[in-house]
């Protein structure tokens, strides 16, 4: 079974989906395994912590320190520049982080842990409509 699902997302976060996702499998009511992946390249997929909005700033902020933009004088050797400073680093931190994910399904329900949620994680600055590709089986 497969179906997909559109994140609007507004620049640089992690943008939460699991109620989304929790909803199509709980439909589905059979255990298997989901994937999910990330139909772009500058975005990614990442199981990260929901109930402490901290562990999503300082995601960000170590990804941004790790890759600055390429308006930053450590990452002028780059060449893919004309679709703006923030694209390149995008693409980097999306080859750094998972694009896609597998998570185990019992009787209808993800087996996320307690404080598990699942996240687009933008890289660009612009807003952008993120598709994400389900495949239960």
């Amino acid at each position: 079974m497969q179906t997909s699902f559109q994140i609007e997302t507004q620049g640089p976060a992690l943008y939460e989906f699991t109620a989304q996702v929790a909803r199509w499998v709980q439909s589905v009511g059979s255990d298997g395994l989901l994937t999910l992946m990330i139909r772009h390249t500058s975005a990614s997929l990442v199981i990260q912590e929901n109930a402490d909005p901290e562990v999503q700033t300082d995601l960000l902020a170590y990804f941004d320190r790790l890759v600055p933009p390429s308006s930053d004088a450590s990452m002028r050797y780059l060449t893919h520049t004309y679709e703006g400073p923030d694209d390149m680093p995008a693409h980097i931190k999306a080859a750094l982080l998972p694009v896609s994910l597998q998570i185990p399904v019992a009787q209808g329900r993800m087996r996320l842990g307690t404080w598990q949620g699942i996240y687009v994680m933008e890289h660009r600055l612009r807003p952008q409509r993120r598709e994400i590709a389900a495949h239960f089986a």
